[in-house]
């Protein structure tokens, strides 16, 4: 095991990548009007510069989780950070649009190279299940404060300096990360010897591409136009042939007893609706705040940081909660705040102010940190160490996609309540109005659906030992899928 100053050393570095990889999921929507003038760019090509990150991000998740448990997960994680790092200084760099996608994309191949390890290399450096846990919550904390400083940085950097800059910070910030990384982290070989799975590494590949892609574009070329249908239909036949594949191959890439465990299972169907009830949430309230409360993009991005810094310190003290009260209760707890917030929100009309949102930001803030943090903890805990990398990769690529499908369906719900209102002879902000408190209603139902799962496969409180909790093997996994008393 590291020395101590070296474990935490490897959390911090961590940390900082968890940071930057999800901070570039929004830092650049509020900049993209500077980027449109300085670079004449298209309403498609904006589209794209948002989109090419979270399209690679999510594509090649299972596949860099995949890489990290054959080739080490140090070495992977390196190596992301450094694709990353170079990527965000060709992206500040970039004199058009062709080369800033490019960059973007690039991005999103070194996160999704990165972000797979993070918890896994927690897993390995933390053998005492306190500081394991202490470590997660802290990692967690990290990824809660990017969701809201993401556009508030955006929104400064664009105003008071040159664009390029939101991604130019990547790269001091990138060079210390693998500084720090790379003395604090032990190179470690695997735990067994593993074999590529290559016709598991493409078809996992081509359905979260088919997938993303749809739910990004869906929108704009219209549900129903062949475009969207096939990538729909060619991301459930690669699902099809992935399964089929994956259940005759001897070292699967995503290996199918995974999901044998009711924790794991369990564990990533809350996170998917969590992720889907609030970023997709988080989308339409940065909305709600500038198109009819008349907040500046910058005053609404800035709205959203204490959310996130409640987020942030209930992550890092949640650890102790899931141990005296069990993660069962806990994640149930916070998605019941969750819950209680979304319909907060929903009561706060036209002629609200930040202060009528508060209430509503700090059950959201709780609730979310109350909910990663065990989550991670639980689903972690039940994993074998020679398959933490993909099955990070898979509860990673669970949250990624879950607030894109709850940008697509809840932006569905808000759209047909707001054209039902305007054909009714509502004004557009009206109408708006109405489609927005309505879908934030519908998605409290659905976060509403996490408590039972989380209460029904998460493991309750139990008594707990001094000693080191190492992570069980593989051969322990099927046990573990009967609720272990565990974090």
């Amino acid at each position: 095991m590291p020395q101590p100053s070296r474990r935490w050393g490897t959390l911090v570095g961590v940390s900082l990548a968890s940071f930057m990889t999800f901070l570039d999921n929004n830092v650049v929507n509020v900049a993209l009007p500077s980027i449109q003038r300085d670079l004449h760019v298209s309403l498609s090509g904006l589209e794209w510069i948002v989109s090419a990150y979270i399209l690679v991000f999510s594509g090649l998740m299972l596949v860099g989780g995949r890489l990290s448990d054959i080739y080490g997960r140090r070495r992977m994680f390196l190596i992301g950070l450094a694709v990353f790092t170079g990527a965000s200084l060709l992206s500040g760099l970039a004199g058009n649009e062709t080369v800033l996608i490019a960059g973007r994309a690039l991005q999103g191949v070194g996160a999704a190279m990165t972000v797979p390890s993070t918890l896994a290399i927690i897993s390995e450096t933390f053998g005492d299940a306190k500081e394991r846990a202490r470590a997660i919550g802290i990692s967690s904390a990290a990824g809660a404060l990017s969701l809201a400083l993401g556009p508030l940085a955006g929104g400064f950097i664009s105003q008071h300096f040159h664009w390029g800059w939101i991604f130019l910070i990547n790269v001091p910030i990138g060079l210390a990360t693998i500084a720090i990384a790379a003395y604090s982290m032990p190179a470690r070989r695997p735990s067994s010897r593993r074999t590529l799975d290559v016709p598991g590494l493409l078809t996992s590949a081509v359905m979260l591409f088919s997938l993303t892609y749809a739910l990004i574009e869906g929108h704009d070329e219209g549900w129903s136009s062949p475009l969207i249908l096939a990538a729909f239909a060619l991301a459930g036949v690669a699902l099809a042939v992935l399964l089929a594949v994956e259940t005759r191959t001897a070292d699967p890439m995503v290996d199918p007893s995974l999901f044998r465990s009711v924790v794991f299972s369990g564990g990533n169907a809350a996170l998917v609706l969590w992720g889907f009830g609030l970023i997709g949430v988080y989308f339409f309230t940065a909305m709600y705040l500038q198109d009819v409360l008349g907040f500046s993009p910058t005053r609404a991005g800035a709205s959203f940081v204490p959310m996130a810094l409640l987020m942030a310190l209930t992550a890092s003290i949640a650890a102790p909660v899931a141990r005296r009260f069990g993660a069962a209760r806990t994640v149930a707890s916070g998605l019941t705040l969750i819950v209680v917030g979304l319909l907060l929100a929903a009561r706060v009309g036209e002629h609200g102010r930040f202060i009528d949102l508060m209430p509503a930001f700090i059950a959201l803030g709780i609730g979310s940190g109350f909910t990663m943090m065990p989550l991670n903890g639980a689903v972690i805990g039940v994993l074998p160490p020679e398959r933490a990398g993909a099955a990070s990769g898979i509860l990673n690529t669970g949250r990624e996609v879950s607030g894109l499908l709850g940008i697509t369906v809840i932006g569905a719900i808000l759209t047909g309540r707001q054209s039902s209102a305007i054909r009714g002879g509502a004004t557009q902000l009206h109408a708006f109005l109405e489609g927005y408190q309505f879908a934030i209603a519908i998605a409290a139902v659905i976060v509403a659906v996490g408590i039972p799962v989380a209460l029904a496969t998460l493991p309750g409180a139990a008594p707990r030992t001094e000693t080191a909790q190492p992570a069980p093997s593989g051969a322990e996994l099927e046990k573990a899928g009967r609720r272990p008393a565990a974090d």
